[in-house]
């Protein structure tokens, strides 16, 4: 949707640390928040890393509770980690590209300013991802719990043979599995470790899960995307020092007989882009998507 009208006071700042070259831009884009009229506050650990003392710091509970809007300079991992933490709040993220790829952080740094001051006026496209939750249950009891915008990951331990996964789709099983692990993903997720384990694009509005294996022992063994009201149980029936990831970034170790159950959160996360932003636009130039290879001129 797009919408012509200001919306937003607060702005908070989120940094990638230790990014070298940051500060000059940091400072750029709160002076120029500054100047707008917006009300800048910094998230701590960013106050912390860049020794910024001369505005207000606040932890990202705050930053839900207070803030009217996000910016995230950074690459995708650093808008993956604020995203799931501030999903509860349902804080609009914007995100100025400081990484390589930049799916979720798309605006180039050397136009934040004037396209900071079109979203930040109300002229901009507001893009709803949807999230999952997975907690792991040993004895019957949770022993882990996390939230993941891209994808939860079984996967066996480095030096490890491989896994046995028993999987139940809404209480009916669906399929027993050897093979290096599972992801679980989301549409957002699909353009990351599950499209290099041969997994579909998923479009980010629709509403689907997709599992795809690892290395699966048995070659039939596909890809499926399941209803995105899908409760899944992957039950760990036999391997070695077995990982349960989210995002990639928080993780729990697992044995032979836990339960690690998914489903979609009831939380989602907001992304304001650039009015004129196209998904389509962004896999063609983020992984190259449908291009023809070089023929040197010749058709």
């Amino acid at each position: 949707m797009s919408v012509t009208h200001p919306m937003y006071n607060t702005i908070a700042l989120v940094v990638r640390p230790n990014t070298t070259g940051i500060e000059e831009p940091v400072r750029d884009v709160i002076n120029f928040l500054k100047q707008g009229g917006y009300s800048v506050v910094l998230e701590s650990d960013t106050a912390e890393h860049l020794g910024i003392t001369d505005i207000p710091s606040m932890s990202v509970q705050g930053i839900g509770e207070r803030a009217d809007a996000v910016v995230v300079m950074g690459g995708d991992g650093t808008m993956l980690g604020i995203a799931r933490q501030l999903a509860a709040y349902d804080t609009p993220l914007i995100g100025i590209n400081q990484g390589r790829l930049g799916f979720m952080t798309d605006i180039r740094q050397e136009d934040m300013l004037p396209v900071l001051g079109r979203i930040l006026g109300g002229t901009h496209k507001a893009e709803r991802r949807t999230l999952l939750e997975g907690r792991v249950m040993r004895d019957g009891k949770a022993i882990f719990f996390g939230t993941a915008v891209n994808d939860v990951v079984v996967s066996r331990g480095a030096g490890a043979g491989m896994v046995e996964l028993s999987v139940d789709v809404d209480n009916q099983f669906m399929y027993n599995q050897r093979s290096d692990g599972l992801i679980i993903s989301t549409p957002t997720g699909s353009t990351a470790y599950a499209l290099s384990a041969g997994g579909p694009l998923l479009h980010p509005t629709l509403g689907g899960i997709a599992m795809v294996p690892i290395a699966p022992h048995a070659l039939s063994n596909r890809p499926i995307v399941l209803p995105d009201s899908s409760e899944i149980v992957i039950e760990l029936k036999r391997g070695k020092d077995i990982t349960v990831n989210f995002d990639m970034q928080t993780f729990a170790s697992a044995a032979t007989g836990d339960q690690i159950h998914i489903r979609l959160s009831p939380h989602t996360i907001t992304f304001l882009h650039p009015e004129g932003w196209s998904y389509y636009n962004t896999l063609r130039e983020k992984l190259h998507w449908n291009e023809y290879p070089s023929t040197d001129g010749k058709i």
